[in-house]
């Protein structure tokens, strides 16, 4: 089994950005599954676009895709991506898009295949702090988070994706490798009350 697993480059004036940092450190094998890196450039499409060929190159059973939550002192799954660019800053490329859907002819959202809800509660039974998220923003995660599960769901070509954290890097690279080893382990999620007030 392989599981690509992707990080963002630094954005928006910062010198470093704890997603690919922390992907990085993850180990390169976890529960016998190939783990594959890759960084994503944080610019709207072209992100996806280079998950999109990273899939075509390594055909991976699983993908996450991880940014960085500025604010966030968890890691934490999205549940949900939505069909539009609202960018507050711009990307690494000074595109800056608003009331902009990511695919004209795309469903308004698209709901993660991943089993979030045990991949929560691996990194929880790890003694590290995790929760589900039901909005990615409107930034390049949102975005590529989006595409992928379009690709997902019109090309057939895998079927699964995403992630999303912030903390100290070695705690972010455990959470994730907690994550990735219920990701393999669990085909499907769990049963559970996972519902947030925020």
């Amino acid at each position: 089994m392989k599981v690509l697993v992707t990080g963002f480059d630094p954005f928006g004036g910062d010198k470093v950005n704890p997603a690919y940092e922390a992907v990085k450190k993850m180990p390169d094998e976890i529960s016998g599954a190939e783990i594959i890196k890759v960084e994503v450039p944080t610019v709207f499409e072209k992100s996806s676009q280079v998950v999109k060929e990273a899939i075509q190159q390594y055909q991976p059973d699983v993908v996450i895709c991880v940014g960085q939550a500025g604010g966030r002192s968890a890691v934490s799954f999205e549940r949900v991506a939505i069909n539009l660019a609202e960018a507050r800053i711009p990307d690494n490329e000074g595109n800056q898009p608003f009331d902009t859907a990511l695919e004209e002819n795309g469903p308004a959202a698209y709901f993660t295949s991943l089993p979030i809800k045990a991949m929560t509660k691996n990194v929880q039974d790890h003694g590290l702090p995790a929760y589900i998220s039901y909005t990615a923003g409107t930034f390049v995660c949102n975005d590529i988070m989006y595409r992928l599960l379009h690709l997902i769901e019109t090309d057939q070509v895998i079927d699964r994706p995403v992630g999303t954290p912030s903390m100290s890097l070695e705690d972010i690279a455990s959470s994730l490798t907690y994550a990735v080893e219920a990701a393999v382990e669990n085909k499907e999620d769990i049963s559970g009350n996972a519902g947030t007030t925020h």
